[in-house]
């Protein structure tokens, strides 16, 4: 289900943006564009991470400061899963788990010694 909302927002693939990404990309914003992703946050996700960076930066320019360039390309949502670390493919996968060749794991333990 599309939200309307979401189709206006200044950012259009806010809601797919990682943290670090949406730091770098609110500073090209106005205060206004920022309150309305402050708002939008509030009433959906409401992440806390999100509205402090959110929050932090509308009192960065309620303060004087001016928005800027940013970094639009900012790890864009396509980025994030090559990020961090390596695809996983047939190669760098482990074999598959086969049971202990002692037993399985629903075979109880027979008791040590003589318990009287």
């Amino acid at each position: 289900m599309a939200d309307s909302g979401r189709d206006s927002l200044p950012l259009p693939d806010y809601d797919q943006l990682p943290i670090g990404g949406l730091e770098s990309r609110v500073r090209s914003l106005s205060a206004q564009d920022v309150e309305e992703l402050l708002a939008y946050e509030r009433t959906h996700a409401d992440r806390v991470p999100v509205t402090e960076v959110l929050t932090a930066r509308l009192e960065q320019l309620e303060a004087g400061a001016e928005p800027t360039s940013g970094d639009p390309g900012a790890l864009r949502p396509e980025q994030v899963a090559h990020a961090g670390g390596s695809r996983v493919s047939p190669a760098t996968s482990p074999e598959p788990f086969s049971p202990p060749p002692h037993g399985t794991p629903d075979q109880r333990g027979k008791p040590k010694g003589n318990r009287t």
